[in-house]
């Protein structure tokens, strides 16, 4: 942090917190809100590997495999629901302390469970803690940022949703044929960041809403000569988000939210069975959907770069467009080469539109709803999430075709784009209050 403040001028907290956070701080906390956030893709992620085990063990049939992958999306619900008043009431390093605890301990547990029903339990649970800490630590971090790279920064932090993935599907892929409980025991490992997170300080926007400048200067470890522009007191309701300005922008980041989860969980989730039907053996399933987990990273450095240059709106859209041109493309496809480079691309885009909708939901809102605002988009994300996985498997208990199940997520993929282009506004440089 910067030892002294250089004026006497009246500014907005968005240019302290440019001012005087350092690069090696936003550095240091984006290595750690990534870690964090590894851990919960890895949670999200580590059923799509393990579910086929599991199912067979159990001898699960279709509905109650997609009751399992519901329950994941059912607790994420509600950590999406509570995360809101959590962190704008407590604050946010508060916040991700609760829900990566109920990450890693009920993730851990899975791996220890006998019956599909407990395992549904503690799925529930685990997804409480998944639904919560994203949009918690994006909150979180997108306060230490400046509006400079604030775009790109926040990115970067979501493509390690790409590494957790890659890395739990490397560890279930390498232990599932012999025991796919491994995959869940290894989260315990993250008790070992517990430290590091309760050494954290509190985000500087949230610390000066509650405790004005004295906060502020206790967070950011200086003392400030400027005078700084207040934050409006007020109580935020959901419906303070549905009126005017914030109204056509949160219809928008909702439609953005849901067609990117039910269109990344319908495949996800169910990935090895989609390969299966399109004649691969059980091994090779999974490890066509472990590659489509490495080509997420690609798509969430192309959108750290397509954010600061075309802007938000324009990269979303087009991004949904690749999504909705790809998803019809796979179930066209004829050869294995074809498959690959198909689900190769679907992914990328996907994993892009994830990116851009994280680093662009924080900036439609001002500090003092940015909580409820990050928070009832992820409500919105994990209904979607609830359904994709009963989309899917009812399709499947159908013997409906793929060029059908693929148009329905196009379909949805092109609704998306016209809908950014419409309602879409640009916040690049912009200053978030």
């Amino acid at each position: 942090m910067n030892k002294n403040s250089p004026t006497n001028d009246v500014l907005t907290i968005d240019t302290v917190v440019g001012l005087h956070v350092s690069k090696k701080t936003k550095k240091s906390l984006l290595y750690i809100s990534s870690l964090m956030w590894m851990f919960d893709a890895a949670g999200v992620l580590a059923l799509s590997f393990t579910l086929p085990s599991i199912s067979k063990e159990w001898v699960l049939t279709v509905q109650q495999s997609a009751n399992i992958l519901s329950s994941t999306f059912l607790g994420m619900l509600v950590g999406a629901l509570s995360v809101g008043f959590v962190a704008d009431l407590f604050g946010r390093k508060l916040s991700n302390l609760i829900y990566f605890l109920m990450t890693i301990l009920f993730s851990t547990a899975l791996g220890f469970t006998n019956s599909a029903s407990t395992f549904m339990l503690f799925r529930f649970l685990a997804g409480i803690g998944y639904g919560g800490l994203m949009p918690s630590v994006n909150a979180y971090f997108a306060e230490f940022l400046g509006k400079g790279l604030r775009g790109a920064y926040l990115v970067l932090l979501e493509a390690s949703w790409a590494i957790g993935s890659i890395l739990i599907g490397l560890v279930a892929i390498l232990t599932v044929q012999n025991n796919w409980r491994i995959t869940y025991w290894v989260f315990a490992s993250g008790l070992l960041l517990l430290p590091v997170l309760l050494s954290l300080p509190e985000s500087p926007k949230f610390a000066f809403k509650k405790h004005g400048k004295v906060g502020l200067e206790r967070v950011l470890k200086i003392q400030l000569r400027e005078e700084i522009e207040r934050i409006p007191e007020s109580k935020i309701t959901i419906l303070d988000i549905l009126r005017k300005p914030y109204f056509a922008r949160t219809l928008m980041i909702w439609t953005s939210w849901f067609v990117v989860s039910f269109v990344y969980y319908a495949l996800f989730s169910w990935a090895p069975k989609i390969f299966a039907q399109q004649g691969l053996s059980a091994t090779k399933s999974l490890w066509f959907t472990f590659f489509m987990m490495v080509a997420q990273l690609p798509g969430y450095l192309s959108a750290a770069y397509f954010i600061e240059r075309l802007g938000r709106k324009k990269s979303l859209a087009l991004y949904f467009l690749g999504m909705a041109v790809t998803a019809i493309l796979w179930a066209l496809v004829t050869n294995t080469v074809q498959l690959i480079v198909v689900t190769l691309l679907l992914s990328f885009f996907t994993l892009g539109v994830w990116g851009l909708v994280y680093a662009y939901t924080p900036e439609l809102y001002p500090t003092s709803m940015r909580g409820t605002g990050n928070g009832m988009a992820g409500v919105v994300a994990r209904i979607a999430g609830i359904l994709a996985p009963q989309f899917a498997g009812y399709m499947f208990a159908q013997n409906k075709s793929l060029l059908e199940i693929f148009s329905w997520l196009a379909v949805l993929s092109l609704i998306a784009s016209v809908v950014v282009l419409i309602f879409g506004i640009e916040t690049k440089n912009a200053e978030i209050s």
